[in-house]
């Protein structure tokens, strides 16, 4: 699944600047299909503007290639809709005609319909939310007169793809299916025909840090394997993924240790950096690469007593995590206020919620985090983790965590090569929670066996750009061109 994620450090192949405008958007969704070979393409109602006559102009100006790969069947186009118990404007209802009149037209010019039935739930928090949308579209796509004539009422129902993005909600998701499937049956008078649980890479390591993130993640989908026996139902599930290791790890170049990694998945996501920020033809390879992976990978089953010491470490990790974040937000804030931007935004509504009785930290959204941390040279995948390992390791929990997190000691060993030790000694002696970052670091390598650091070219240099990132922070001046080229020899921004 093709997504609009902003994460692209360089220039796309088919654009003339980095910068994707809304009305560029239509087409790179063409291409995605056309050239990229891909299956799927998110087209994202949260957080960011929107073309609303996508499909129009994709049958406009393509319509040949839709009558031989016609969407909603050989090809998707995917709506992610605002969540209505969060953002609170009218977007939905603008995209819920979207869809009707996206039927109504691909019935009147000869192709399938409908072309859209399904749309992803962001921070979906309980089975009541999913039954909510899909009864408000219900109402509006069974309204009389006028809507009727023009949306030839030919969509009434569509389907729920669930996104989970917290943690401790991935980890018990289960739950949420089996109250939706109970709801669904009271409601439409039968199950859904199948479910496509998506799970969030990003925003819960953003919330909880990476490892409780893997482990969330694997214990879910030791959870939808079992699910799909007891209930008889398919479970298709989908992962967040993004180039850098803290969001996901998934590179053109890293397709068999993320497929490895998370068995079981059945569509990953792939955001900007995969395809723009690597040659076309080695995007190419990797998409062809986990149309063929995904499909035959079963996932990993847990038993009861290692998901009780899984889910242990998790609080343990994510408590060395958040108890970090407070002191280090300003900085990540202010380094991620001056990164390029690459697509039309608008403003989110974050999820970080830390409270010791202190309020709430505000953060950016994941890309402009993890982009600030690298920016800087200190990497997000080692805080917390550090000191995780070693009480882990204390209280006899590292084995079935490295039994699980296939991939942490190489996750770890990549992300540490962007390391720049000066600058978070700099940033100790002024904050103290940078200190505990430093014992992260330690304990890191003492785990590894190894120093972190540079070890090509490109990693010296950029380790040299993130000095002069903080020279220039410090002296309050421009840096837009050392965030850029930093960004390009990580491949991704953030």
């Amino acid at each position: 699944m093709i997504s609009q994620h902003p994460d692209h450090a360089g220039k796309p192949y088919w654009h003339d600047q980095e910068f994707i405008a809304t009305h560029h958007e239509a087409e790179e969704c063409f291409l995605s299909f056309s050239e990229l070979g891909s299956s799927e393409y998110k087209w994202d109602w949260e957080g960011k503007l929107v073309d609303e006559s996508v499909i129009e102009r994709l049958l406009m100006e393509h319509f040949e290639f839709f009558q031989k790969n016609p969407l909603g069947k050989e090809k998707f186009l995917t709506f992610r809709l605002p969540n209505p118990n969060v953002e609170t404007e009218f977007r939905i209802g603008r995209a819920f005609m979207c869809l009707m009149s996206a039927a109504g037209l691909a019935t009147k010019v000869g192709l399938h319909s409908p072309p859209m039935f399904e749309v992803i739930l962001p921070m979906t928090e309980s089975a009541g939310e999913m039954i909510g949308v899909q009864e408000a579209f219900a109402e509006i796509s069974s309204l009389k007169h006028y809507l009727n004539k023009t949306y030839n009422g030919s969509l009434k129902y569509i389907e729920i793809i669930p996104l989970f993005e917290k943690v401790t909600t991935i980890a018990n998701s289960q739950n949420i299916l089996q109250e939706y499937i109970k709801l669904h049956k009271k409601r439409f008078a039968k199950s859904p025909e199948y479910l496509r649980p998506y799970i969030a890479r990003s925003d819960p390591a953003l919330n909880s840090g990476l490892v409780p993130t893997v482990l969330a993640v694997k214990i879910a989908l030791s959870h939808y394997r079992k699910f799909e026996t007891t209930n008889g139902l398919k479970l298709y599930p989908i992962i967040g993924s993004a180039s850098l290791p803290f969001r996901g790890g998934l590179t053109p170049l890293a397709v068999k240790d993320f497929v490895d990694e998370y068995r079981g998945v059945r569509t990953a996501l792939l955001q900007s950096a995969f395809r723009y920020d690597f040659d076309k033809e080695k995007a190419i390879a990797g998409i062809q690469e986990l149309e063929a992976l995904l499909p035959g990978l079963q996932a990993v089953e847990i038993s009861d007593p290692e998901e009780r010491k899984l889910t242990e470490a998790i609080f343990l990790f994510e408590k060395f995590y958040q108890g970090v974040i407070p002191g280090i937000a300003p900085i990540i804030n202010e380094v991620a206020s001056k990164l390029p931007r690459r697509r039309e935004r608008v403003q989110h509504i974050g999820l970080f919620g830390y409270s010791r009785g202190v309020g709430g930290v505000k953060l950016p959204r994941a890309i402009g985090f993890c982009g600030a941390l690298y920016s800087l040279g200190i990497l997000p995948e080692l805080i917390g983790t550090g000191r995780g390992l070693r009480e882990a390791s204390k209280r006899g929990l590292k084995e079935v965590v490295e039994k699980y997190y296939l991939n942490l000691k190489k996750d770890l060993v990549k992300s540490g090569r962007f390391l720049n030790k000066e600058n978070l000694l700099k940033l100790s002696g002024k904050v103290s929670a940078w200190q505990e970052v430093r014992e992260d670091v330690n304990y890191v390598e003492d785990y590894l066996g190894i120093e972190l650091g540079p070890e090509t070219p490109e990693e010296v240099e950029h380790v040299r750009l993130t000095s002069k990132i903080y020279k220039l922070l410090e002296d309050q001046k421009e840096m837009i061109y050392e965030l850029t080229c930093a960004a390009l020899l990580r491949k991704s921004l953030g």
